[in-house]
């Protein structure tokens, strides 16, 4: 049995794990799914004071409050930049750290540094045309059922414009073992490419490919799972 605590990815929620975490629950593991301030549950907590920063905290606190050891951390999307912090600052807690088709960054990368020109004016002007600080939510991937599309879109909601433009700060280089999922569907369309790459050719990493879309937890739950289970099973 793991521990298992699952950062979810921008504009979601714990909501979004629902599937996996009862697969997971499921095979005998403890999981974890904390949704991050002003997203899901915590609506009611957004606020352009939210960044970053805040998130790696929710995590964080998680790991202490709960008294969690020996956690497989586990980043999607979004979520990699928030793990990457947690994994920074709770090294006694944290043994293995998983990135989930996730950005991975260096010490003072925001996520904005991490994406195209594109992508960047595309949040900044999300931003702009809604009340200055929110960023409305990317569409859904287009293998996407039309069930799970309401579902998601009931769902997401937009985040703060500070969660992609606040660098993470990191101490020491993480000595972890550290595996990376690419999900090859999106392969060619986002910018995780450039993560998996660099896990295929840095010692201290494993990478992995998985016939899914960029949010598998959503399309593909089993097959999610199964891979899970074989990277915990080593």
């Amino acid at each position: 049995m793991a521990t298992i605590v699952l950062a979810h990815g921008a504009w979601s929620g714990a909501w979004a794990w629902r599937r996996v975490r009862r697969l997971l629950a499921a095979n005998g593991h403890e999981v974890f799914t904390p949704t991050y301030t002003g997203l899901g549950e915590r609506a009611h907590l957004a606020s352009p004071a939210n960044d970053l920063r805040t998130h790696i905290q929710d995590v964080h606190n998680v790991l202490e409050f709960e008294d969690l050891h020996e956690v497989v951390l586990l980043g999607h999307s979004y979520g990699g930049m928030v793990a990457t912090g947690v994994a920074d600052q709770a090294r006694d807690r944290v043994a293995r750290l998983i990135y989930l088709d996730a950005f991975v960054p260096e010490d003072g990368q925001s996520l904005a540094d991490l994406v195209s020109p594109q992508m960047r004016e595309r949040m900044r002007a999300s931003a702009s045309e809604s009340d200055g600080w929110r960023v409305a939510p990317n569409p859904p991937p287009a293998d996407t059922s039309e069930a799970d599309i309401d579902w998601v879109k009931r769902f997401r909601m937009p985040q703060s414009l500070a969660c992609f433009e606040q660098p993470v700060r990191l101490g020491a280089p993480l000595r972890l073992p550290r595996y990376y999922i690419q999900c090859m569907r999106y392969a060619d369309k986002g910018p995780f490419g450039q993560f998996a790459a660099r896990a295929k050719t840095t010692p201290g990493w494993q990478c992995f490919e998985l016939d899914a879309s960029h949010s598998p937890n959503v399309t593909a739950p089993e097959a999610l799972t199964k891979l899970l289970q074989a990277i915990l099973a080593e």
